[in-house]
């Protein structure tokens, strides 16, 4: 059976907006057409809520959402099983039960290929097993997995170095960065550059060194509705915005080292490893670190980062948000939390 003539749904949440060149690549190279939900809306997000248990962070209640819109429209859904991405470092096991909990709580819900991936011992084998896993699902052979899986990485490896130089993209290169300010380097890396969103105003000469880092999991900080667009609210309020993707990952992995004990979530230790490495800069005015309501890692890795971040007297605000948040009452603090900063500088 060829895949070419499969209609293959990706949702546009989680762990997309880290793998989606890797992925998009890897099964259009099989034959699949690979069919992306739209962004995340009102009727994505009232999809996710009615479908998923109460208990469901935020993030994993709109990837509920993505699924329910693209199961009627795809002839399977891709939701790999993330176990371990990396050596000795896991993911939440929310993330670990998605294809189970998909297939449970869809109506009429397509085939799900998940294939395992598990690199926590031994990341080598583990990535090839799950490359061939999810090729034979589609009815693709060794060779053919292998020759797709290395169009993948260099697409992959491509993408990781743009965003490194400060315009971060997804899937077929659509831009995630659109905010205007002026270049800035942070931690050694190449300048940090956006292009300009429709309505946002310049940031001025005065505001150069205003710089503030956000920190957080990329399915908030690039998804605007989901994430309500914080890194642009800052932009337009005149601050220089530092994200995690525009750090040197070790950098990160140098900071975390101050730390008593080594975290072993993947994405956790990426967040405290980047708000431990700007909160050391001096030109870093302030951090803000975005999370969602019941997500246990978080609630950890945001009090050690507010801790040490009081420790070195680095402004720092947590925000958090739950499919109740009001825009109006984050715009609010926000804007308290850049007129500090600005006050801040001027004494």
């Amino acid at each position: 059976m060829k895949v070419k003539h499969w209609r293959l749904g990706v949702p546009r949440a989680l762990f997309y907006y880290y793998y989606a060149p890797w992925w998009e690549t890897f099964l259009e190279n099989l034959g699949a057409e690979v069919v992306v939900s739209p962004p995340t809306s009102k009727e994505i997000l009232d999809l996710g809520v009615g479908l998923a248990v109460a208990e469901a962070c935020l993030p994993v209640k709109v990837y509920y959402g993505h699924a329910a819109w693209l199961a009627p429209r795809v002839e399977a859904l891709f939701v790999p099983r993330l176990v371990s991405v990396e050596q000795k470092s896991f993911i939440c096991p929310k993330l670990m039960g998605l294809p189970d909990m998909l297939r449970a709580a869809i109506k009429d819900c397509p085939p799900v290929i998940a294939p395992t991936v598990d690199l926590a011992r031994r990341p080598k084998e583990g990535l090839r097993a799950a490359i061939r896993a999810t090729a034979r699902a589609l009815g693709a052979g060794n060779r053919e997995a292998l020759q797709a899986a290395a169009l993948a990485g260099a697409r992959y490896r491509e993408w990781l170095a743009r965003q490194r130089e400060g315009g971060p993209y997804l899937g077929n290169s659509v831009p995630v960065g659109n905010w205007e300010q002026p270049p800035l380097t942070i931690g050694g890396g190449a300048p940090v550059d956006y292009p300009l969103k429709h309505g946002s105003r310049p940031v001025a000469d005065t505001d150069i060194s205003l710089a503030v880092g956000i920190v957080g999991h990329s399915y908030l900080l690039y998804d605007r509705y989901l994430g309500m667009d914080i890194p642009g609210k800052v932009a337009r309020l005149g601050g220089r915005v530092v994200l995690p993707e525009n750090i040197d990952p070790t950098l990160g992995e140098a900071a975390c080292r101050q730390l008593p004990k080594r975290l072993y979530w993947t994405l956790g230790r990426k967040i405290m490893g980047t708000a431990l490495h700007l909160m050391e800069k001096e030109e870093i005015a302030g951090l803000i670190h975005l999370t969602a309501f019941g997500c246990g890692p978080d609630s950890l890795v945001g009090d050690l980062a507010e801790r040490y971040a009081h420790r070195l007297g680095k402004p720092f605000l947590l925000l958090t948000l739950d499919e109740q948040t009001g825009e109006a009452g984050v715009a609010t603090r926000l804007e308290a939390f850049m007129d500090m900063l600005s006050r801040r500088r001027s004494a």
